[in-house]
């Protein structure tokens, strides 16, 4: 996927660039700046001297050397004061200056660290929105797989608003949560549950499907209903297949038509990078992750019920028995298809991040 979030030590990514947080005078600091000049070796620091100074919100860019990455592109930060000092536009531009040096120099790949976070006392939350803010919209424009990497846990927070919303929408709906507190154990849960599924059936009256509507009838009947039909001649079965409703690839090809928006706008918005999107588009019979799937729903800013629709036409459902189906419910019901925000959250909660 063009950006992820990643649980990792920069100076092991394997990319065109890393970004190192680094001191303003040319000289080895603390954290990542440390980390990259021992893996770099000395020759790092020989290149940074001839840099000189670098600004505050400035970047500048040197050979990787002994890294992984061909290159190193260094950035200052702001010092954390309280937040009147023209901190958050100062981080803006530590993103924006390093994004231009790595498109200046052809990279398809850059790893950030969350700047400024460490030793500086940028708040954590407000660094992760800023990051988020300028790599989204960088994307948008561009084409290069950006990486936010974090080293622990305790590197990476949300805001608080954000995670107390997320929480109280996943205690609430979260299945599994719930199974101890009522039932004790998910054992008892799923005695209690085929309980009621027997009960169903016996309901079920096979006389009365004429009488009721569709809605009226518990799960186990239509179930039983649709087993009881007649088997289909294989005369038919062309005939059948025909009349399936538009698979996966179909749907979403049509409704990005009907957006009225061009092919490029929904793919990066979606997270999804310009060749897998080449494969959905040249094959109609094109079976994608959930992840991927879930990305152009939200893309496409399709409400819960068009979701669950569009994703079932590549074989995929949503459950309140899974966590990572729950935090995707929440952003659709609260109507925001922020898919970068979504990862954000996902990552948190040890999830699968959606896009590629």
């Amino acid at each position: 996927m063009p950006f992820e979030i990643v649980r990792n030590d920069i100076v092991n990514m394997q990319v065109d660039a890393v970004v190192n947080s680094a001191n303003p005078k040319p000289v080895i600091g603390f954290g990542v700046d440390m980390g990259i000049h021992k893996k770099a070796g000395d020759s790092l620091l020989e290149a940074r001297r001839k840099i000189g100074n670098i600004e505050f919100g400035d970047a500048a860019i040197t050979p990787g050397f002994g890294l992984d990455a061909r290159y190193v592109i260094h950035t200052v930060g702001p010092v954390w004061i309280d937040g009147r000092h023209g901190e958050e536009q100062i981080l803006s531009s530590c993103y924006v200056r390093s994004l231009a040096l790595a498109k200046e120099n052809k990279c398809e790949s850059i790893a950030f660290p969350l700047i400024s976070t460490g030793n500086y006392g940028f708040p954590k939350p407000l660094a992760l929105q800023v990051a988020i803010r300028e790599i989204s919209s960088f994307l948008m424009e561009n084409e290069m797989h950006i990486y936010l990497v974090v080293f622990g846990k305790e590197a990476f927070a949300l805001s608080e608003k954000l995670f107390n919303s997320v929480n109280d929408y996943i205690d609430e709906n979260y299945v599994q949560s719930k199974v101890i507190d009522e039932y004790g154990s998910k054992d008892k849960y799923r005695s209690l549950n085929e309980a009621r599924k027997r009960r169903e059936l016996s309901e079920c009256d096979p006389d009365a499907y004429g009488k009721i509507t569709i809605t009226e009838i518990p799960d186990m009947c239509i179930s039983m209903a649709v087993g009881a039909a007649a088997p289909v001649d294989s005369d038919d079965l062309g005939e059948l297949l025909k009349n399936l409703d538009a698979g996966f690839s179909e749907t979403l090809l049509r409704l990005i038509d009907r957006t009225g928006k061009k092919d490029s706008e929904i793919y990066k918005k979606a997270n999804v990078d310009r060749k897998l999107f080449s494969k959905i588009r040249n094959n109609l019979e094109y079976r994608p992750s959930k992840t991927t799937a879930l990305a152009f729903a939200f893309a496409l800013e399709l409400d819960l019920e068009e979701t669950k629709d569009f994703i079932s036409r590549a074989g995929f459902a949503l459950s309140h028995s899974s966590k990572f189906d729950v935090i995707i419910e929440y952003f659709l019901t609260t109507g925001n298809y922020n898919v970068f925000e979504l990862n954000e959250v996902l990552f948190a909660y040890d999830q699968p991040l959606i896009g590629v």
